[in-house]
């Protein structure tokens, strides 16, 4: 991020080309394996700056009362998302059609999550709309359901959200909860081809300042700096990567098998990893909804949600999708801690094992490495 004064968090800096390619590979580390294809996500983002110059990024504390803030995203499978681009129209529609729903235009636009592609689809929407972008989302990470971000639990409703696809079709939804929001606009997604952009969660700068995690953005580009630094200095990526993320590795294998499948508009899988070096002699499982949900070495869990689970290439330390593990990739697997709000209790409800169905407790992933044991029920 460069081009405003007073430094990073200035409300008048820009997004710039060399803060995009920042922004889209640290935003891919934080997006846990899903978060939508990287690569797209930067040519989308590059050529709507080119296009319409430099993106103003605004901290959640200079929001203008008044202000409604918008977040826009792109939602579906990521196995979807690599082939099905979207037309560019997409994002205009959706958010005008909540601005006219509600009666008043939006002051700023945020990123539902982050991710390669859904924290750069913002990026794309602000400069085709002139709106400045929060330097804030909603996850910290990516998730891979609407109810399953901050603004929820603080209770903010996910509607009037606002979704439409590549060949002009328009759904509004007005749910009774955020969890029929989710029901409704998977279904509607799936039948609009596996992916769509959407519009949701509408705030008053009120209700963004109590309910977003902030400086999510300025992490992303930190995460992305620190990699393309420690690679143009020759220095070890990994170490700068944990560094800037307090992550720990935990495990470094060969992959062997890839179980992945599209259904309910979700990327559903499992990648299991064989040992290599410290780690040979044991396998770790990697199952994930669209992001990595958990990390199973010998069947015992060593990471699981809400920490980010990201697995990286061994020579390159570049981020892997779960669109985009392969068999004989040799891969690095890093735990980051998750964003404080997760790790309450009411966090853990929402995004906990449990809540996907696991039979185990959360335990932070530092804990389990001070232990030197994962837990086991």
């Amino acid at each position: 991020m460069r081009g405003g004064a007073g430094g990073p968090d200035s409300p008048r800096t820009l997004l710039d080309p060399d803060a995009i390619e920042d922004l889209a590979l640290g935003a891919t580390i934080l997006g846990t394996g899903g978060g939508g294809d990287p690569y797209l996500g930067k040519l989308m983002a590059l050529q709507a700056v080119a296009e319409r110059g430099p993106v103003r990024v605004l901290r959640v504390e200079d929001l203008p009362d008044d202000g409604l803030v918008l977040p826009v995203a792109m939602m579906g499978a990521p196995t979807v998302l690599v082939e099905k681009v979207p037309s560019g129209k997409e994002i205009e529609t959706v958010v005008r059609t909540v601005e006219r729903r509600l009666g008043r235009p939006a002051v700023a636009l945020m990123s539902a999550e982050a991710g390669g592609l859904n924290s750069t689809i913002p990026v794309v929407a602000a400069a085709q709309l002139s709106l400045p972008l929060l330097d804030a989302d909603g996850m910290g990470r990516a998730f891979p359901e609407i109810p399953m971000c901050s603004m929820s639990l603080a209770g903010v409703s996910a509607t009037p959200r606002a979704g439409a696809d590549d060949k002009g079709n328009l759904v509004l939804l007005e749910t009774v909860d955020n969890v029929w929001t989710e029901r409704l606009s998977r279904t509607a997604t799936v039948e609009m081809g596996g992916s769509s952009i959407i519009a949701l969660y509408p705030m008053s700068a009120e209700e963004a300042r109590h309910s977003v995690i902030p400086g999510t953005m300025s992490r992303a580009i930190e995460i992305g700096r620190a990699l393309r630094r420690s690679r143009q200095e020759g220095r070890d990526a990994f170490s700068a990567l944990l560094d800037v993320t307090r992550g720990r590795r935990v495990f470094q294998g060969k992959v062997i098998d890839v179980l992945r499948r599209t259904t309910g508009g979700f990327a559903r899988g499992v990648a299991t990893i064989d040992g290599l070096g410290g780690d040979a002699g044991s396998v770790l499982r990697v199952e994930f909804q669209n992001e990595h949900l958990v990390a199973l070495r010998d069947g015992v869990p060593v990471a699981t949600v809400p920490d980010l689970i990201t697995v990286l290439d061994s020579d390159s330390c570049a981020p892997i999708t779960t669109e985009g593990i392969r068999y004989g990739q040799r891969v690095t697997v890093v735990a980051i801690p998750c964003a404080p709000v997760w790790r309450s209790e009411a966090g853990l409800r929402v995004v906990g094992p449990r809540a996907f169905g696991y039979d185990f407790d959360y335990r932070p992933v530092e804990e389990v490495e001070a232990d030197g044991a994962p837990h086991r029920d």
